[in-house]
């Protein structure tokens, strides 16, 4: 991290496979060699990326703070549950925790017992943002 200038909490964009990509935050780990980074099983299935395969890193000091994002649960995730799921998934994950999100995008929220996929649809401005505590959160639509 010193040889990128980056430090603790600064958001990065990470470069994979077939041109995917997507934004992470940079956390340091002293157990890991500096020639190599970590990255976690989400991150890799959004890159295309398996363990070992090379990866390219760019610094995003001028990330923007999202305006709205539009989020949507992945279909086989949801099976059986109901109620609001902005409410029991969506607002914890995202409260207060200054998450980047890059469209096209998959994470997992835990919560409930349960783990939920969702994918970002959309975001303004695109193709990235932080969600702040000012960003809105459309969930509208149906489970992709």
């Amino acid at each position: 991290m010193d040889a990128m200038n980056l430090f603790r909490g600064d958001t990065v964009l990470v470069k994979g496979k077939k041109r995917k990509e997507t934004v992470c935050v940079a956390i340091v780990d002293e157990s890991c060699p500096d020639d190599k980074i970590r990255l976690n099983r989400c991150i890799r299935s959004n890159l295309r990326v398996k363990p070992g395969d090379i990866v390219s890193l760019k610094s995003l000091p001028d990330i923007l703070y999202g305006k709205r994002i539009h989020v949507l649960p992945i279909d086989d995730t949801i099976f059986g549950l109901t109620g609001n799921l902005y409410e029991a998934f969506l607002k914890p994950y995202f409260l207060a925790a200054y998450r980047p999100v890059h469209k096209g995008d998959i994470f997992v929220v835990r919560g409930g017992m349960r783990a939920v996929e969702f994918k970002v649809i959309e975001t303004d401005p695109s193709p990235y943002c932080i969600v702040s505590p000012d960003t809105t959160i459309h969930t509208e639509g149906d489970p992709v």
